[in-house]
C-alpha cells in the first residue's frame, strides 16, 4: 500500500514501564483481565485468548507469575513526530492511522455527522488500558473505555512468520479493523451489542461478538475501497490471506483444537474474508450489517 507520501496522524502516543508482563500473583489484576474479556465475549472468549497466547509461543500460566504489584505503564512525553519516526512500523501505523481518519471524517460529514478520531496508543511487550492490562499475546485491541486502540507493533511479524500473512495491506487491515471498533463505539452500534450480550447466556453472547468482529472486518474494507488509488497489486490478497489465518477456526484448529463455534468470538475465515471483500467491493458503511445481513458462500 502506497503511504509513504502521506501525513502522521497526531492521535498516537507511547507507553513505556509496563513490564514484561507481571500481572500480580493471580490477584486483581490477573481477575481484571479475565474479568474484561469474559464481560465483552463470554467465557469462550478466555479461552481464545488462551489459544492465543499458545499460538504466541507465551504459556498461559505466566499470567499467574510474576508477584508484587503490577507495573503501570505511563505514557512518555513525546511529540507524535517523535513517535511517528520510532521506526518504519510506527511510521506505517501512523500513516494508515491518518488515513482512516480522512476517510472516516468524509464518510460522517456524508450522513451529517462529525468524525472523532481515536488514539493510537504503542506499547512494547506490554503495557496498560482503559480496559486493563495489555498484553502483546492480545494482539492488537481497541478499548471503548477510553476509545483508543492498542498495538504492539511487533504482531507485525507475527503475521508474517506465524500467520504466513506478509504485506504492509495485512498490517494496514488489522489497524484499520480496530478502528472499525471505534466507528461502532462513535455510532452506538457497541452499546447494544454490549446491551445484548448482558441480556443473554454465553453462546447469545459470542454470537453478537462475532457480528460486531465481522462489521469491523467489513469497515477495514470500506476503507480500503475509499483508498483505492493507493493499494498496489497483490494488496487485496494480502488482506484476504489475513482475514483468514486470524479466523477462530483457523486459530483453534492450529492450536490443535477441535473448532467450537460456540466459543467463536471473531468469526470463521471464511466469514471474515467475505464481510472484508463486501466491503472492499462496496466503499459503503451501509453494506456493512452483519446484525441482519448475511453473505452467500
Amino acid at each position: 500500500m502506497r503511504l509513504d507520501d502521506y501525513r502522521d496522524s497526531d492521535n498516537v502516543e507511547q507507553q513505556s514501564g509496563g513490564g514484561g508482563g507481571g500481572f500480580g500473583g493471580g490477584g486483581g489484576g490477573l481477575g481484571l483481565i479475565f474479568g474484561l474479556i469474559a464481560s465483552r465475549f463470554g467465557i469462550g472468549g478466555i479461552v481464545v485468548l488462551v489459544i492465543g497466547m499458545m499460538l504466541f509461543g507465551m504459556n498461559p500460566l505466566s499470567l499467574l507469575g510474576g508477584g508484587g504489584a503490577p507495573q503501570q505503564a505511563r505514557v512518555e512525553q513525546k511529540s507524535a513526530a517523535q513517535v511517528c519516526s520510532a521506526d518504519p512500523a510506527h511510521t506505517f501505523s501512523c500513516r494508515v492511522l491518518a488515513s482512516t481518519e480522512d476517510t472516516w471524517a468524509k464518510l460522517f460529514q456524508a450522513r451529517g455527522a462529525q468524525y472523532s478520531p481515536t488514539i493510537l496508543s504503542f506499547y512494547n511487550g506490554s503495557g496498560s488500558s482503559g480496559c486493563g492490562a495489555a498484553q502483546s499475546a492480545m494482539g492488537p485491541f481497541y478499548c471503548p473505555t477510553d476509545k483508543k486502540v492498542y498495538l504492539d507493533t511487533g504482531f507485525f511479524d507475527e503475521l508474517t512468520n506465524r500467520f504466513k500473512a506478509a504485506g504492509d495491506f495485512a498490517e494496514a487491515y488489522v489497524i484499520a479493523h480496530e478502528v472499525g471498533h471505534h466507528v461502532q463505539n462513535l455510532t452506538g452500534i457497541a452499546d447494544k451489542v454490549r446491551a445484548g450480550q448482558q441480556a443473554g447466556d454465553e453462546a447469545a453472547g459470542n454470537a453478537l461478538q462475532v457480528k460486531m468482529e465481522l462489521q469491523a472486518d467489513c469497515y477495514a474494507g470500506v476503507w480500503a475501497a475509499n483508498n483505492r488509488d493507493r493499494l498496489e497489486p497483490g494488496d487485496i490478497e494480502e488482506g484476504l490471506r489475513a482475514a483468514n489465518a486470524i479466523g477462530d477456526d483457523t486459530l483453534q484448529k492450529s492450536a490443535g483444537r477441535t473448532p467450537m463455534p460456540d466459543s467463536f468470538t471473531h468469526g470463521t475465515s471464511a466469514e471474515r474474508m467475505a464481510w472484508l471483500k463486501r466491503g472492499l467491493d462496496s466503499g459503503d458503511p451501509a453494506q456493512c450489517d452483519t446484525f441482519t445481513g448475511s453473505i452467500d458462500r
